[in-house]
């Protein structure tokens, strides 16, 4: 494998790329170039309007300043979730239920293990990680994770101390559960982010099935939410629906598919978050507290059989709030990441997506709360970005299905 790899940053037959010894090398200006067409080329699965312009397809970007992708790492076993250490080193979670550390010359630890069983069936297992905000004195660790019980499973958090050598997670205890369970494979979420006041974000599925689905509208069930907790599971005091006695006192939005993906923007401070749609309509939100998000009542994505959603299909209705971005074809949406540094300017404050069956990155530039260009990133990879954040050297890093660590940086 060549250890600098060629970028796909868009399809060259449309936005001529020029490229030079796998490098590229681009000229243009970051902001949204009505001359440059949208990089989604394919059909849609819908003939369904969007609620207002720009809300899918808008124009092509390409990155003016010279960067390079290389392969850090192999060898992870289906990694779901990164954060970076204190050190400048990567903790990663590893689908099957063990974590591993990468340095940043990419050598891997021995698997870390300690950690609650889960069920790694299906989209199942040990899913996304979040560091306390004091990891340097008390080196805990929340993660989310699919709990297998006899009953079937449902989304949990957990929380554990890292121990000293590495090697272990001690005296792991599980702090929330987001039922009901149910026997399925799909849909967990898992997503998890600390806020700035030391509370919890987490992320949750409707688990997929046509019997569960109806329960991300659901405020007594935690499927198809986010939730808002403390660190020791509790729902966090002024949560949206804490005088609601017919309300999970934890829930913070509701109305979500599979959402996969969460971020604070580095200036204004609102929680984004991208989630999947069915055949069509995967979603990039910026979420509110209380609001409903509309699945599956409202979407811009069809059966995977190809048959309509609701009877009749809709799109819009009061109530519920619109995506501000949304796919069709989908992009797959898994973990988010805003860029913060300065090392690439025109990637400043610009969202980037991890995309799974899309088998790219996804950057978004936004602005006044709406996608304004959108660039992808390592498309000829052949690649499914399960997750992605920004390193301490101000490089991106994803770690894809099939156990690579990315950096993407500047030259």
């Amino acid at each position: 494998m060549k250890s600098i790899l060629s970028l796909a940053l868009i399809s060259s037959t449309l936005l001529g790329i020029s490229c030079n010894n796998g490098t590229a090398n681009e000229t243009v200006d970051n902001a949204a170039d009505s001359s440059l067409a949208p990089v989604e080329t394919q059909k849609a699965n819908s003939n369904y309007k969007p609620a207002f312009v720009g809300q899918t397809r808008v124009a092509g970007v390409k990155t003016s300043t010279p960067f390079e992708g290389k392969v850090l790492a192999e060898g992870l076993k289906s990694p779901w979730g990164i954060v970076v250490l204190p050190d400048g080193r990567f903790l990663i979670t590893e689908k099957e239920g063990t974590m591993r550390i990468v340095d940043q010359q990419g050598k891997l630890s021995e698997a870390i293990t300690g950690l609650p069983k889960v069920d790694a069936d299906g989209q199942g297992g040990l899913l996304g990680v979040a560091l306390d905000p004091k990891f340097d004195t008390n080196r805990m660790v929340y993660w989310t994770f699919a709990e297998p019980s006899s009953a079937g499973n449902q989304t949990a958090v957990a929380k554990g101390r890292l121990a000293n050598d590495d090697k272990t997670i001690e005296n792991p205890v599980v702090i929330y559960r987001a039922g009901p369970v149910f026997k399925g494979k799909l849909h967990f979420g898992g997503r998890i982010i600390f806020d700035k006041n030391g509370n919890l974000f987490v992320t949750t599925g409707e688990r997929s099935e046509l019997a569960t689905r109806p329960m991300a509208q659901d405020l007594k069930t935690g499927l198809g939410k986010i939730v808002r907790i403390t660190t020791d599971g509790k729902p966090v005091p002024g949560n949206p629906f804490e005088s609601n006695a017919t309300a999970l006192p934890e829930i913070y939005s509701y109305g979500h598919r599979n959402v996969q993906g969460v971020a604070f923007h580095p200036e204004t401070g609102d929680l984004w978050e991208t989630e999947f749609g069915p055949r069509g309509g995967d979603e990039l939100n910026r979420v509110e507290a209380g609001k409903n998000y509309g699945w599956p009542d409202i979407t811009y994505g069809i059966e995977y059989s190809g048959k309509e959603i609701g009877s009749p299909p809709i799109q819009q209705k009061e109530g519920m709030e619109q995506p501000v971005y949304y796919w069709d074809p989908v992009l797959s949406p898994s973990g988010i990441s805003f860029y913060t540094g300065t090392a690439i300017p025109e990637w400043k404050n610009n969202l980037f997506i991890a995309g799974l069956s899309s088998m790219h990155i996804a950057r978004l530039v936004i602005k006044d709360n709406k996608v304004v260009g959108e660039e992808r990133l390592l498309s000829r990879e052949g690649q499914r970005f399960r997750d992605i954040v920004q390193g301490a050297d101000e490089a991106l890093y994803a770690i894809t299905d099939g156990g690579k660590l990315y950096r993407i940086g500047k030259k």
